[in-house]
């Protein structure tokens, strides 16, 4: 499908009206008779708790089919065995929640569950970091940024913090040309002015670590501006992922950082573990609406018949394989996963389902630590950009201000918990000069410290002691690590170059059958929960097309884009028709 018709299928979405009310379901009409129509929503992640939500207030009768754990990697889950004393277990999770201003239609979501005192429901329950922190190694100063916005005042600096932050912006700034800071500059100036052509095709074929020159440019300029903000902004990989990719979410990022086009401050995380601020409250609110979960159930297949889905082969919790029925079905598994569903009856019914054979996803995954102490770090995320595991981490209890730590977690002795996502399993480390793949799961947690503390301890001040760490947590979905085949069941799309064009679109030419999750397109492409959120938005819309249905549209709000950079995005456009390069493109 070209970009053109991929665009003018998701602004026919963007276009659509708004949803229902905090707590006041809109209940339209999604009956052609008297009985509701049925909906089977395969996958009960972000995704499909997003389809399930849109459908029940409209009236629908709702299933959930989830496999594993109701909220998909975005959930939060018990350590196993570590609440003693009557206390809760300790948090563990996939990876720490990181929900930016650039979102704005997983926010509409949450102001739309109720939660108790909270007159914006859910939403309420985020809170903005006050800074974040490119931690250097090898003795060089960490880059330490203050992240204002009106309701959020900056983290206080003492004098020695300020002699810091003076030290680390004339380090960086003596290790990094001036020519390399500007040449970055003309770069994203390239990008902002480009059309979409230009970016659905060109740019969507260059990688960003070309696209920046990165390969010609210092170490610093490298770690920085290719690879430190793509991991810890858009969490992808600079040598691989699409410039349309990066640059997109970069632009929306920029402008958020100004104040325009956002939904609140440009970092965001919850103020408790995952479930209990967001999960938990919302399945409660689906299942007032009437939606029905059945979690443990794993679909392995969806049967044609008659040119539609006759039925979703399922099985249940204890083994048994049954055939599951509805009106309608919404796959909202991740990609790797939905992908095995689909026969070859199902595929020859629409290519563009084989199309998602060529996605492709990698690991990021997470582990916590959990410490004694409370530890001295900063207010916010950190980008430990010169480490070989490209370690991205938060200390999580300073942000969770209704929990208290020790008293209401573990066994009483645990004081902060420092969530880091592991983002490249295939480099050797500085411990053990293994791969984290080539590790067992206790050398990863060794190998991570350990790179933490090269990172963290390298610049006068001991911020990680060993004598404060009580224990660690490594998502179980990574399983086999240090034997020759490790796997890991909740990998993360990744975007290589091209692979745009491979996504489909949420409405297939099987007519009861609607794709969602965060691989479909989308006006935000990267794998996020925005995505996924989005395409669900999408999903049910096209069901309420395909249905004759009356019920209000889902809104699907687009990234946003300067309005002032339109006639130059015109004019590029007219230069890209006639094969020239973009006007501020010098090469």
């Amino acid at each position: 499908m070209s970009g053109t018709t991929r665009r003018g299928f998701l602004g026919t979405a963007a276009v659509a009206g708004g949803g229902a009310v905090l707590g006041i379901p809109e209940r339209a009409s999604a009956e052609n008779g008297s009985t509701p129509q049925t909906v089977a929503v395969l996958g009960g992640g972000v995704a499909g708790l997003t389809a399930a939500h849109e459908l029940a207030e409209r009236g629908f009768r709702v299933t959930v089919y989830e496999r594993k754990a109701l909220g998909g990697k975005a959930r939060s889950m018990d350590v196993p065995d570590s609440g003693t004393g009557g206390r809760r277990p300790l948090p563990g999770e996939h990876g720490f929640r990181f929900i930016p201003g650039i979102y704005h239609n997983l926010p509409d979501t949450m102001r739309r569950i109720p939660f108790p005192g909270n007159p914006g429901g859910v939403h309420d329950n985020l809170v903005a970091p006050k800074e974040m922190l490119f931690a250097r190694s090898g003795g060089r100063e960490d880059i330490r940024i203050p992240l204002p916005w009106p309701d959020n005042p900056p983290a206080e600096l003492h004098p020695d913090e300020i002699r810091r932050a003076f030290t680390a912006v004339l380090d960086t700034a003596f290790h990094l040309p001036l020519h390399e800071a500007l040449y970055f500059a003309d770069r994203m100036l390239v990008f902002l002015t480009s059309c979409d052509q230009r970016r659905d095709t060109v740019w969507e074929r260059t990688p960003w670590w070309d696209f920046v020159r990165a390969g010609r440019m210092s170490y610093d300029y490298q770690r920085v501006l290719a690879v430190g903000i793509t991991r810890n902004i858009v969490a992808t990989k600079a040598e691989e992922a699409s410039t349309r990719t990066v640059g997109t979410l970069l632009e929306a990022f920029a402008f958020n950082l100004l104040g325009r086009g956002a939904d609140g401050p440009l970092d965001r995380i919850l103020n408790a573990p995952t479930n209990e601020a967001w999960i938990d409250p919302w399945v409660t609110y689906l299942k007032s609406l009437g939606v029905e979960f059945r979690v443990g159930w794993t679909v392995r297949d969806l049967t044609l018949g008659a040119g539609a889905i006759a039925g979703a082969v399922v099985e249940d919790p204890s083994g048994a394989r049954r055939t599951v029925t509805a009106d309608h079905y919404i796959s909202a598994m991740p990609v790797e996963h939905a992908r095995r569903t689909w026969n070859s009856a199902v595929r020859a019914a629409d290519p563009q389902l084989a199309e998602c054979d060529r996605l492709e996803t990698d690991w990021m995954t997470g582990i916590q630590f959990y410490l004694t102490e409370r530890t001295p770090i900063l207010h916010g995320h950190l980008d430990l950009i010169d480490s070989p595991w490209s370690l991205t981490a938060i200390a999580q209890a300073q942000h969770w201000p209704g929990r208290d730590f020790p008293a209401d977690y573990g066994d009483g002795t645990v004081a902060d918990c420092l969530s880091v996502d592991v983002s490249e399993w295939d480099r050797p480390g500085i411990l053990y000069g293994k791969t984290a793949k080539q590790c067992t799961r206790t050398e990863v947690a060794r190998e991570v410290w350990a790179q933490l503390k090269a990172a963290l301890n390298d610049s006068g001040r001991t911020v990680l002691k060993d004598s404060v760490l009580h224990s660690w947590f490594l998502d179980p979905a990574v399983d086999g690590l240090g034997t020759p085949h490790p796997v890991n069941d909740e990998q993360l799309l990744i975007h290589p170059v091209g692979t745009f064009h491979h996504r489909p679109r949420s409405a297939t030419k099987i007519p009861n059958l609607f794709l969602a999750g965060d691989y479909v397109a989308v006006p935000i492409d990267l794998a996020t929960m925005e995505g996924a959120n989005s395409s669900a938005r999408q999903a049910v819309n096209a069901l309420l097309d395909r249905c004759g249905s009356t019920a209000r549209r889902c809104t699907v709000t687009p990234l946003y884009r300067a309005p002032e950079l339109e006639p130059l995005r015109r004019h590029d456009r007219t230069r890209y028709l006639l094969g020239l390069p973009n006007a501020f493109d010098i090469g």
